[in-house]
Parts: structure tokens; C-alpha cells; sequence
């Protein structure tokens, strides 16, 4: 389920959630590599199924990270490298 990517945060076929949600992703990716979409959407202010929904997006674009479903306990983890 991961999707190898590598263009930059600036794709045109992004929406402004999906670019915020990256934006946090790439910011947190040194110190941490699970991501709670739960917690996501607490920092973002977006609900866990807003972050869902658009980390799927993201997963399937080329953005310049991977993003892969991880777990479903409490909260979709989702599993996010560079």
C-alpha cells in the first residue's frame, strides 16, 4: 500500500488540506515516522476522516514522501518516510 513519490509540495492537483497535511508531514518526518490521523487532524484542526481521506491522496501522488497504512487501533497510523 505505499506509494513511492517525488515531485515537490507545489503539484497543482493538490488541495489546500492535502497541502497543510504535507506540509505537517514533512515538518515532523525527522523526529517521527508513525502518524496518528487523529492526532494529525488535532494539530490541523481537521477531523481523523478529513486526514484519511486526504492522506490516501497523498499516498497515490507524487509528493516526495512515502506514505503507507500502518495500523487501525484508536486511529488510522499511517507510516510516512522520505
Amino acid at each position: 500500500m505505499s506509494a513511492t513519490v517525488a515531485a515537490s509540495a507545489d503539484s497543482p492537483n493538490l488541495t489546500e488540506k492535502q497541502r497543510r497535511i504535507l506540509e505537517y508531514l514533512r515538518s515532523n518526518a525527522d523526529t517521527q515516522t508513525y502518524f496518528k490521523s487523529r492526532l494529525i487532524g488535532d494539530a490541523l484542526d481537521m477531523s481523523a476522516k478529513e486526514v484519511g481521506t486526504n492522506m490516501t491522496a497523498l499516498q497515490d501522488s507524487d509528493v516526495g514522501i512515502d506514505v503507507e497504512k500502518w495500523g487501525y487501533s484508536s486511529s488510522t497510523t499511517w507510516m510516512v518516510t522520505s
